[in-house]
């Protein structure tokens, strides 16, 4: 399946702006590894390959355990999750498929109860971006390891 079109050419400016937000939540008040849970799981909602690559080598080398990656996909069932980390879990699924009645005050309260207002909008900026990220990955069918090298993600050893 060849790459529809090279999306960053053809508008370099926005592909900057929005590669600058996502570097921002990097100095965010956020776990490294948290974030890439909450990445992983938007991209296996959405089904962007590309991205779904990406950030399980990103995890990998950045110290995350083979055994939680492949548990994400299940982490309501898996015993392998914190508190903290299902409940950013729960909240990117609540993002990434808004339900028709909007956010509960009930699900919020969930998340007021385990993180800093700070941490709450930054986990929200991170849902936000990576499903801004799937949805050019899924349009332009972006090649899963297509930026390997650029990104460094060979020191993943995962081909």
């Amino acid at each position: 399946m060849p790459q529809r079109l090279n999306y960053p050419q053809h508008a370099p400016d926005v592909f900057k702006k929005l590669g600058e937000a996502t570097f921002a939540t990097r100095h965010a008040s956020l776990d490294k590894l948290l974030i890439a849970l909450i990445e992983i799981r938007a991209s296996q909602m959405n089904g962007c390959a590309f991205c779904l690559d990406l950030h399980i080598k990103e995890a990998k080398i950045a110290g995350e355990r083979e055994l939680r990656l492949h548990h994400i996909a299940a982490w309501r069932e898996s015993q392998l999750f914190d508190e903290r980390e299902r409940m950013a879990l729960e909240w990117t699924e609540a993002l990434t498929v808004l339900p028709a009645d909007g956010i509960s005050d009930e699900l919020f309260a969930k998340m007021k109860s385990l993180f800093s207002d700070k941490e709450i909008t930054d986990i929200t900026f991170v849902i936000m971006i990576i499903n801004g990220w799937n949805r050019a990955g899924l349009a332009f069918k972006t090649l899963p390891g297509s930026a390997d090298k650029l990104y460094g993600l060979e020191k993943a050893n995962l081909s």
